[in-house]
């Protein structure tokens, strides 16, 4: 402890001389060290370090929050409940009442449901093969240079552009029976009048040709952007050969973009199976049951005429999960082909 310093004149002690910066400091004066920072104050190296780890974990779950939050509210919860009506007897405005599989057996031993899937798989045939060939002619002429390239793709482009709907309707009125286009051209070469509507074949025929029309263009581009991707030498190997254009498409350019035209296959198949306005909508009034006799009432226009028509929900929901299991068998075809490839390869 300093000692007091006596004054020269009254003898009055004078003040002990401040503390020696570094020295010993009283207890409670002095900021205190284990004050949270301040805003003004930065943070340590080991907090920041801390903050930066934390982010690097959290943020990618925080980016893909709201699609699985979509997901689990409009895909997954109606998947489940659509199962768990499957397994039940529910009719609108009723209450559920426990089946098991019974919904599944009366869908094997039903007509109306063998009818539809085979309607399915012959509209799916007949409109996916002719649609895949049509794409991969025109790709193969948009990809060589010539002038307008950029115009025709935009119109071959164009009827995937258009409503399934407005697309519809025209068809419709071209395949008319009584006053259609397509009967009158067939009168002038000598044919006979054909029943778009009521015959099996020729409705699920004019079904197809919407189906065509619509989706030709959209694998053309696909293809065509497959066919860009192929290495030039390739073709200028097989131009030196002795290869022509036809020869270079057949032993080229198919083989390189074979994955693509598995990819189209498999989406055309998807599409084909869930086949839904056009047979609709081609079919007018009678569009729900597949017209008069049911030619060409598909899987998806039983669901719709089970569920809302009649208000058998369970029964509709049994139609869709079946359809969701061909979804999966032809995906699995897919992944089969695909590891096969693989192995070859």
């Amino acid at each position: 402890m300093s000692t007091p310093v006596r004054g020269a004149a009254d003898g009055t002690p004078l003040p002990s001389a401040p503390a020696r910066a570094g020295g010993p400091r009283p207890s409670g004066s002095g900021p205190s060290t284990n004050r949270p920072p301040g805003p003004g104050r930065r943070l340590g190296r080991g907090q920041r370090l801390g903050l930066y780890r934390w982010d690097m974990k959290a943020a990618p779950y925080v980016f893909i929050a709201p699609f699985f939050l979509c997901f689990a509210a409009f895909g997954l919860f109606p998947l489940v409940y659509t199962g768990w009506l499957s397994l039940h007897r529910v009719e609108l405005g009723g209450e559920a009442q426990w089946l098991g599989l019974r919904n599944y057996t009366a869908l094997w031993d039903s007509d109306f449901f063998w009818n539809a899937l085979g309607n399915t798989f012959t509209i799916g045939v007949i409109s996916t093969v002719p649609q895949l060939l049509l794409a991969l002619g025109l790709a193969h002429l948009l990809n060589y240079r010539m002038r307008g390239r950029g115009f025709l793709r935009v119109a071959v482009l164009a009827p995937y552009a258009t409503s399934i709907a407005a697309a519809t309707l025209v068809f419709a009125q071209l395949f008319n029976s009584d006053y259609g286009l397509i009967n009158t051209v067939l009168g002038w070469a000598g044919f006979h009048p054909v029943d778009w509507e009521s015959s099996k074949w020729p409705a699920q025929v004019a079904i197809s040709v919407i189906v065509t029309w619509r989706w030709t263009g959209y694998n053309a581009l696909i293809y065509l952007a497959a066919m860009q991707a192929v290495p030039q030498d390739l073709y200028e190997a097989a131009a030196l050969d002795g290869a022509s254009r036809a020869r270079q498409f057949l032993s080229v350019t198919i083989p390189s973009i074979r994955p693509t035209i598995l990819f189209t296959i498999v989406v055309s198949t998807i599409g084909a199976t869930q086949l839904f306005g056009e047979p609709m909508l081609f079919g007018g009034s009678l569009g729900v049951s597949g017209g008069s006799g049911n030619q060409f009432q598909t899987l998806s226009l039983l669901m719709y005429e089970k569920g809302w028509v009649t208000g058998a929900l369970g029964q509709a929901s049994a139609i869709a999960w079946v359809m969701l299991l061909l979804l999966l068998s032809v995906g699995a075809v897919q992944a089969l082909l695909a590891r096969v490839r693989r192995r070859r390869g």
